[in-house]
């Protein structure tokens, strides 16, 4: 196809220094900019008893599972969040103890913004990573960290690319301090999975962790579901274990099946039917002297799908419940 007069081929070259260029200068930048919110979000999140649940949509969401994973693989345990699955079960997982960082360039997306009330109702606190303090995200969370305006290295200044570098870089400085102020070495670290479990978990033990005897929610697959949700709500661990006379384990039910249950049109109605007829017949299973490691990682196994928690089982028999945030709680 010919072009019009005048017209010249845009050069790949001068092209990709102006992108690395852009986004340089915003680096510079950013640096300049940090003061007083870095420190006290560091200070924030090395105080934390519980966990840094990242969270984040589109670009930043992805960016958000990186930081995540960095943070935990320097010391700092982590857990990313999509803010669609938190709103459809998955809030569980946050406790008061929790530090929530949430990102967004805008500071106005509608799935953070619908999530603040309930990150405040659990009493976790909430640090924002937004381009400007004063946006809704930045004005409503407990402390907004605002990396200043971006100009997006697209030649329409709309697809999400220096904005992303700059949360990269923003996340990558608060595990490296948090590190450095923690005074880990690397002899402190032996990475056990690609998530980056510490390394005083690697010969610890599943029945060290799981929460058993009187914690340990379970009914007879033959209860009723009201009594299976009475259950899961008393022992708050989003899932009870279901067993046949001889007490040998037949299936679990989670808070997430609960609620797809409940929201159903006939989904009242079913309180009154047996648990049997919900429950998933063959729940994720590890033994009591296996490896944290260990399971950890059949927690994060992509088939069927990952999961937050385990059965702990011992001759058939569940003795206990493992979780997830267990076993990447730094302290525990």
């Amino acid at each position: 196809m010919s072009r019009a007069p005048g017209q010249t081929r845009l050069d790949p070259l001068v092209i990709g220094r102006e992108v690395l260029r852009r986004e340089g200068e915003a680096l510079a930048a950013l640096a300049e900019r940090l003061g007083s919110a870095f420190t006290e979000a560091v200070d924030r999140m090395e105080q934390c008893r519980g966990r840094v649940i990242v969270t984040g949509v589109g670009k930043s969401g992805l960016v958000g599972g990186k930081i995540a994973a960095t943070l935990t693989s320097t010391g700092t345990a982590a857990y990313f969040l999509h803010p669609t699955e938190a709103l459809h079960g998955d809030l569980g997982i946050v406790t008061g103890d929790d530090v929530v960082l949430a990102l967004s360039k805008s500071g106005r997306s509608r799935e953070l913004l619908e999530l603040l009330p309930h990150f405040r109702r659990l009493g976790a606190a909430v640090i924002a990573l937004v381009a400007d303090p004063a946006s809704p995200l930045g004005e409503q969370a407990d402390l907004a960290l605002a990396f200043g305006p971006v100009e997006e290295a697209c030649s329409l200044d709309l697809v999400p690319t220096t904005s992303t570098t700059v949360l990269l870089a923003l996340g990558d400085a608060l595990a490296v301090a948090l590190l450095r102020r923690r005074g880990l070495t690397e002899e402190d670290f032996a990475f056990v999975h690609p998530g980056g479990l510490i390394g005083r978990h690697v010969t610890r033990r599943v029945r060290d962790l799981m929460h058993g005897d009187a914690s340990l929610p379970r009914v007879s697959a033959d209860a009723t579901l009201r009594e299976a949700l009475v259950e899961i709500m008393e022992k708050g661990l989003g899932v009870t274990t279901l067993v046949d006379p001889e007490g040998i384990l037949a299936g679990v039910l989670t808070d997430g099946d609960l609620k797809r249950i409940l929201l159903r049109p006939e989904g009242p109605a079913t309180l009154a039917e047996p648990v049997r007829r919900f429950m998933s017949g063959a729940p994720r299973t590890v033994e009591p002297d296996a490896l944290v490691a260990s399971a950890v990682r059949l927690m994060e196994e992509r088939r069927p799908g990952a999961v937050t928690s385990l059965v702990v089982v011992e001759d058939g028999r569940p003795v206990g419940i493992i979780h997830l945030h267990d076993c990447l709680r730094v302290g525990a």
